[in-house]
């Protein structure tokens, strides 16, 4: 697979985000489009790919682990009664271009394909929002149709078997540092609180950094949170948590998700503000 220049996303003057729409990585990676790096007004870096403990977290996009039993997360695949097991079922995300490409954002049709077949057909809006002279969010939509022509079903670890492993949809790995980061959210405060709870908006707090995830539509908002800080720091939606999700033949499956992009350490009050300036843009 060859790999294409990034495309630069800009605010306020300088580059904050760098898109890979054709990454040069092996199967079991799931290859897909990402943004990395990501980076705070100030230049601090906010995203983490290919890291080693979990090589197949890609900075910030889109990835879920079971889409009719193919793995578009990468890795290994959690296989009820047996665990996480290699399998030869990795998906790819194939960036078929844009229908417009500018300095603060784009407008991306992508083909999910595994086993031969193109499952998914996705409309992806990415858009740069500045907030603050510290703080810009990233606005990241993405629609999913069912273009297999019968009924799919999407997955994760924990509706095959592994309890509060509901990861699969919106996710941002992020960089891990010395000690893990805060987190806290509309829910309180703390990994196990707001780690599988739906909620308006949850932060994640490093050093010099602050991410504020926030569902942007009511759907959205319904999705439970995942959140890992302590393994390593990242958060992302589940699509499907206590159940697999159905998707019919044509119907399609929507989320979008607004990230706060914040130098320095937010508290509640100031991370619950920026969200909700962020939704309101």
């Amino acid at each position: 697979m060859k790999t294409e220049r990034p495309v630069a996303l800009r605010c306020a003057g300088r580059t904050v985000a760098r898109y890979t729409t054709r990454p040069d990585l092996a199967a079991d990676h799931a290859p897909r489009p990402h943004l990395h790096p990501v980076t705070t007004l100030a230049g601090r870096t906010v995203t983490e790919t290919v890291p080693g403990d979990h090589r197949h977290h890609l900075g910030a996009g889109v990835a879920v682990p079971d889409v009719a039993g193919y793995n578009f997360w990468g890795g290994r695949t959690f296989v009820r009664d047996r665990g996480p097991v290699a399998l030869d079922n990795h998906g790819v995300q194939h960036h078929d271009g844009f229908k417009l490409c500018d300095p603060d954002g784009f407008v991306e049709e992508l083909s999910w394909t595994a086993g031969g077949e193109r499952l998914l057909r996705e409309h992806r809006t990415v858009a740069v929002v500045p907030l603050t002279d510290t703080a810009w969010a990233l606005d990241l939509t993405f629609s999913l149709a069912n273009v297999s022509g019968r009924t799919l079903s999407i997955g994760s670890p924990a509706t095959n078997g592994r309890p509060g492993a509901a990861y699969g949809g919106f996710f941002w790995r992020a960089p891990k540092e010395a000690a893990p980061p805060a987190v806290f959210g509309a829910s309180g405060d703390g990994e196990e609180t707001v780690h599988g709870v739906p909620g308006d908006w949850v932060a994640l707090v490093g050093r010099e950094w602050s991410l504020v995830f926030a569902g942007a539509t009511a759907t959205t908002r319904r999705d439970p949170w995942f959140v890992r800080a302590a393994a390593y720091p990242g958060v992302g939606s589940s699509l499907a948590s206590g159940a697999r999700l159905p998707v019919a033949a044509g119907e399609t499956v929507v989320r979008r998700v607004l990230t706060v992009v914040a130098d320095g350490r937010l508290d509640r009050d100031g991370a619950a503000a920026l969200a909700r300036r962020a939704v309101a843009s």
